[in-house]
Parts: structure tokens; C-alpha cells; sequence
């Protein structure tokens, strides 16, 4: 194992604020310590912010960009996350809300994902190679 003489200073660019930071040696010699291979990609403000659960201001998903839209349901003029398609409805957030609860937040029965456990496609756990023997 290196000792943090066996490292340099480095400087880095924070991936969230741009701003430059240094990891020291000494900070490399940690990394490497607990195995981590990759330089932090945040400044120790940014990390800290993070672990703390809020975002800065220049984060890319606080600046998410909005699209204008008009509700299939209701007519209203609203914004959304994402840009909407013509074969799609778009809700506002009060018809999506309605729509969301008629449904029972269950999806659509032809899209069942429960296991029955007799799956005779080839694969899975019920396949059996030649002469009887199970997997």
C-alpha cells in the first residue's frame, strides 16, 4: 500500500457547482485505503450537500426543462417534465392525479409479472435437462 508521500495534490473540477478543488494526497491515500479507484467528482461542498439530501442550484435536474402542453382531459394549459407526443395524453397535475386514482395505482391486467412456476418455454427454474435431472 502507499503512504500519502507516495501522491500529489490534484485538482479537480466539481461535476455539480464547476468550481475547481483540490484532492490531496492525503485524501488520495484514503481512497485508496477503502479501494475506491475513481477521483471524487464533487467538491466537499457539493458531497456534503449531497449526503444531506439537497441539491444546489446548478444541479442538472433542478433545472429540468419544462414543455407546454395542453391537458387531454380538461383543456388547461400546463407544463411537463417531458416533451409530449401527439399519440399520448398529457395530463395537468389535478387530472393526472384523477386518472392515477381510477386506476387504483394497479397495472393493466394483460400485464401480469407473477411467476406461475410452470414455464415450459425452455428456461427458468421448472426446466428439466435430459434423462430427468433438474438443473
Amino acid at each position: 500500500m502507499m503512504s500519502y508521500e507516495d501522491y500529489q495534490d490534484r485538482v479537480l473540477t466539481c461535476r455539480d457547482c464547476g468550481q475547481d478543488f483540490v484532492f490531496s494526497a492525503g485524501e488520495q491515500a484514503f481512497f485508496a485505503s477503502k479501494g475506491l479507484t475513481n477521483p471524487p467528482a464533487r467538491c466537499p461542498d457539493c458531497r456534503a450537500a449531497r449526503r444531506n439530501g439537497s441539491r444546489s442550484q446548478s444541479s442538472p435536474r433542478s433545472s429540468r426543462e419544462q414543455y407546454e402542453a395542453v391537458c387531454s382531459n380538461c383543456g388547461r394549459q400546463t407544463t411537463v417534465p417531458f416533451l409530449p407526443r401527439d399519440d399520448r395524453p398529457v395530463y395537468c397535475s389535478d387530472c393526472y392525479q384523477e386518472v392515477r386514482s381510477s386506476r387504483g395505482g394497479r397495472r393493466d391486467e394483460s400485464r401480469s409479472y407473477s411467476y406461475s412456476g410452470s414455464y415450459e418455454g425452455g428456461h427458468g427454474r421448472g426446466r428439466e435437462r435430459r434423462g430427468g435431472r433438474r438443473w
